[in-house]
């Protein structure tokens, strides 16, 4: 363990809540939100606002997050700012840690103090850690099991604690999309938010697109209508017969959580079939990692991941330089893609594959989160790309 772990190892005065990693160190803080325990993958994500958008991503199943910024809370939540599109995924990441202790809301658009929101939806939170060093542990380690817990009396039971951690069996052949993904297919026309107005509704129909969820956000939907695609959201598992039955001008592979190649098993199949249709394809996410895997590639566990909404993307095809929002702990290995399979878009930070795009037929996918919500709108155009090709 290195000086900066084990200065923050020390015991605060009277820690309500505590971090404890599957490699045995032990960060003592003040707890936050809902009390109680969590398993998860710890993250850490560099974004400075959208905390909200962040915890209600379904792609953040089974995660604890660290956020690098230290002052989290100041804009409260709100109902507009859900992400999660599945009842179901309303609680999809398990615990978050702050810097410093939850700001109070300062803002018009707030209805409930951050604190009282993570209560609400069961996220143990933790404040007070040196975030800082936790980050460069990460970085240098990989991202590491661990359980975060809330007790107000302060009594933790370290070593079952990390017992927990130990035996965590991690996100390596977890198929997690099944557990934030709709059962039931529903129609969405909800356009982008505007000043003022709120959000609107479709009121020019040009395509009609079938979205496949593993754990879609709300925002994707939104930018398909505010492009003028309604949208039918279909459950994961959905045939590609039943699928292509709604008569759609094209498919969308959603974002999700866990490892592609756990929900391959079963979505690789259905988007093959949905490949030799010659329907249009767009993919974001583990839905980049889905097709990737289903046109010959491979996806490999990275070692941090990339969370936040600052990562600088490389679009080849246009030249442009874009910064993105980002959020996945797998990546798709651009050396196993096939020749017929063309990459579009890499990371500036690391080289990793971030777009792909299938030669003969109208089918590409990017890695990142064009429809942002926390993050820059640099990547929106990659809408009105699908629907150009509809």
């Amino acid at each position: 363990m290195d000086e900066q772990l084990k200065k923050q190892v020390a015991i605060t005065d009277r820690p309500t809540g505590v971090l404890v990693l599957a490699s045995g160190e032990v960060f003592y803080g003040h707890g936050a939100g809902a009390a109680g325990e969590a398993l998860g993958e710890v993250c850490f994500n560099t974004a400075m606002t959208g905390y909200q958008e962040i915890l209600t991503d379904p792609s953040y199943a089974q995660q604890i997050i660290l956020f690098t910024f230290p002052h989290i809370g100041n804009t409260g939540t709100n109902v507009d700012d859900e992400e999660a599109a599945c009842t179901a995924a309303k609680t999809a990441a398990r615990g978050a840690i702050f810097r410093e202790n939850i700001t109070p809301a300062s803002n018009y658009r707030s209805q409930t103090h951050l604190n009282d929101w993570l209560n609400d939806r069961g996220i143990v939170g933790l404040s007070g850690i040196d975030t800082r060093a936790l980050t460069a542990h990460i970085r240098e380690t990989g991202m590491p099991s661990g359980v975060i817990a809330h007790c107000p009396d302060g009594a933790f039971d370290i070593s079952a604690l990390l017992k927990k951690a130990q035996n965590w069996p991690g996100l390596v052949g977890a198929d997690l999309a099944k557990t934030v993904s709709t059962n039931d297919s529903y129609e969405w026309d909800e356009t982008g938010w505007q000043w003022g107005d709120g959000y609107g509704k479709l009121d020019q129909i040009v395509k009609h697109v079938v979205v496949i969820d593993y754990g879609t956000k709300r925002n994707i939907l939104r930018c398909l209508a505010s492009a003028g695609m309604r949208s039918t959201v279909v459950a994961g598992a959905t045939s590609a017969a039943d699928i292509l039955a709604l008569n759609p001008d094209g498919v969308v592979l959603s974002n999700g959580p866990g490892d592609p190649a756990a929900t391959g098993a079963y979505a690789i199949p259905i988007v093959r079939e949905l490949i030799d249709s010659k329907i249009p394809i767009f993919g974001i996410c583990l839905g980049h990692q889905i097709l990737a895997l289903a046109l010959g590639g491979k996806t490999v566990k990275m070692p941090q991941g990339h969370h936040g909404a600052n990562h600088p993307v490389k679009d080849f095809e246009t030249g442009k330089v874009e910064i993105v929002s980002m959020n996945h702990g797998f990546a798709v290995d651009g050396n196993s893609l096939p020749d017929s399979v063309m990459e579009t878009h890499k990371s500036l930070f690391d080289g990793s594959n971030c777009g792909i795009r299938l030669e003969s037929r109208p089918v590409f996918s990017v890695q990142h989160h064009p429809e942002a919500s926390p993050g820059p709108r640099d990547s929106f155009y990659l809408f009105e790309r699908f629907r150009g090709v509809l």
